[in-house]
């Protein structure tokens, strides 16, 4: 084994241990891609939600908008979905649709996380598969030389033995990856959840007049006067 060079290891087993590389390699880029995307994610999300929520404390809904608009926050687009029904809908569909926004930005982050899922499951497999052809070649190599022994058969095997150790590291490596990110996720769509659902009571609270949306004045005509009329 102490002969075994890093190209041997490469090549044994089938060419086997460049797939769990390959793999590995992925499980990496993944990893930083997924890193890249979610980077600031709730800080940008925060700071649109503590703006809005400001501009429409005090009536400013041009404002509001105008600060989605600009927002390079995801979140951006929900709340944008909301101010596009206002007023075209009744409140119970504004909320379904903006909350339809809200679970496909929380999908779009989830991109490729499938892929680290499939490489711990196959990682391992993989592996063992070069482990396989790695023993059978050694045996074929043992056959061809007409030597036996344990000194002789110890050292193909560990040297095959390699590819099983190795799969189930890269496996270890994706699947620890993959629950970090599956975990941060549910944070992020509980706090995505919690900031709708603060910028609808606002939005439909504080909707211009007109809208249509019903907020802190229901129950009163275009007049101002109460829903119940005298009869004539």
């Amino acid at each position: 084994m102490g002969d075994l060079s890093i190209w041997d290891l490469l090549n044994h087993g089938g060419y086997a241990m460049w797939v769990v590389l390959a793999f590995s390699i992925i499980a990496v880029a993944v990893g930083i891609e997924r890193a890249v995307a979610q980077w600031n994610f709730l800080n940008h999300a925060r700071a649109l939600s503590e703006t809005v929520a400001r501009c429409l404390a005090k009536g400013a809904a041009d404002e509001a908008r105008s600060a989605c608009e600009r927002s390079p926050s995801p979140l951006a687009d929900v709340y944008l979905v909301g101010y596009e029904r206002l007023g075209r809908t009744s409140n119970e569909n504004l909320a379904s649709a903006v909350h339809r926004e809200r679970v496909r930005v929380a999908v779009d982050l989830k991109n490729r996380l499938w892929v680290l899922g499939t490489i711990g499951a196959t990682a391992p497999f993989v592996g063992l598969f070069g482990t396989v052809v790695g023993i059978m070649m050694a045996m074929q190599d043992i056959k061809r030389a007409g030597k036996s022994g344990l000194d002789v058969v110890a050292g193909p095997i560990s040297e095959a033995l390699i590819m099983t150790a190795a799969g189930i590291l890269v496996a270890v490596e994706a699947v620890v990856i993959y629950n970090y990110f599956n975990q941060r996720l549910q944070r992020i769509a509980l706090e995505m959840k919690m900031l709708t659902d603060e910028f609808l009571e606002l939005l439909i609270e504080n909707a211009p007049p007109g809208s249509g949306a019903r907020g802190k004045g229901d129950g009163k005509d275009k007049d101002g006067k109460g829903g119940d009329r005298e009869a004539a």
